[in-house]
C-alpha cells in the first residue's frame, strides 16, 4: 500500500493544489494536523483535506481555533487563529474539535500523531528521532508534524518520519513538502513541490494579515 502523508497546511491552498497535483496515484492520505492557521484559506483547506483525506489527527492549532488568545504573544499564529474563527462554519469548527489526537493505519502497524506520541506540542526535532525509539517496540512507524521540518530516520528497522510542512516549511526550503509511505517495504520517499508563494504573499496582504506570515514562506524559516 502507498500512502501519502501530509502535515501543517496551515491555510496555504496554492501549497496544498501543488501538492495534490504533484502525488501520484496513491491507496490512500492521511494528514497530521494543523490544517488552519496562519494563511488566508482555513475554510478551502478544510473542504479539501475533508474530501481527499481517510484519516486526520488533530494538531494544536486545529485544537486551539476556539482559544485564539492561547496565541497572543505570537502575533503571526494568533492573527492567524483569529481569522480562523471568524471564516470557519460551526460545522467546519466542530469538525476540528472532533479531531483524535492520535491514529493508526494499516492494522495498527503506523502511528500518527501531530507532535510527540505522548506529550502533547511537544516539538520533537530530526535530532531526537531516536528518542522516540522505545515506540517503534510497538510499531513499524512513528509518523508526526509540528516542527515543519521534513525528515525521515530508519532505527532498528522501523521508520520515523516528519513529512515536513505543506503550507509553511521552516527547513529553509520553500518548496511545499509531503511524504509517501511504502508500506509493503516499510520505506518513506520525501517529496517537495514549488508553488505560487506569490499568490499566497498577496491574499496575506489582502485580508490583513501580518506581513510576516507571507515574508517568511519565501525563506522558510
Amino acid at each position: 500500500m502507498k500512502v501519502g502523508i501530509l502535515s501543517d497546511v496551515h491555510a496555504n491552498l496554492p501549497a496544498l493544489e501543488a501538492v495534490l497535483a504533484d502525488m501520484p496515484p496513491l491507496d490512500k492520505i492521511v494528514c497530521l494536523g494543523d490544517i488552519i492557521g496562519y494563511n488566508p484559506w482555513p475554510a478551502a483547506c478544510i473542504d479539501r483535506i475533508r474530501k481527499i483525506s481517510v484519516i486526520t489527527v488533530q494538531g494544536n492549532h486545529d485544537r486551539n481555533v476556539e482559544k485564539p488568545q492561547r496565541y497572543a504573544l505570537n502575533k503571526m499564529a494568533h492573527a492567524g487563529l483569529k481569522y480562523a474563527q471568524k471564516s470557519l462554519s460551526n460545522d467546519q469548527r466542530r469538525w476540528l474539535q472532533d479531531l483524535p489526537r492520535t491514529e493508526t493505519i494499516v492494522d495498527d502497524k503506523y502511528l500518527l500523531v501531530h507532535s510527540h506520541p505522548e506529550q502533547e506540542d511537544e516539538y520533537v526535532y530530526p535530532q531526537n528521532f531516536s528518542d522516540l525509539r522505545p515506540y517503534l517496540d510497538n510499531y513499524s512507524g512513528i509518523i508526526l508534524g509540528h516542527t515543519h521540518i521534513q525528515h525521515a530516520a530508519k532505527i532498528d528497522g522501523g521508520i520515523i518520519v516528519n513529512p515536513g510542512s505543506v503550507g509553511q516549511p521552516r527547513d529553509g526550503n520553500p518548496h511545499a513538502a509531503y511524504s509517501i509511505l511504502d508500506t509493503t517495504s516499510n520505506e518513506i520517499s520525501l517529496q517537495r513541490v514549488p508553488y505560487n508563494i506569490d499568490r499566497t504573499y498577496h491574499e496575506i496582504i489582502v485580508e490583513g494579515l501580518p506581513e510576516q506570515t507571507g515574508k517568511r514562506l519565501f525563506k522558510a524559516e
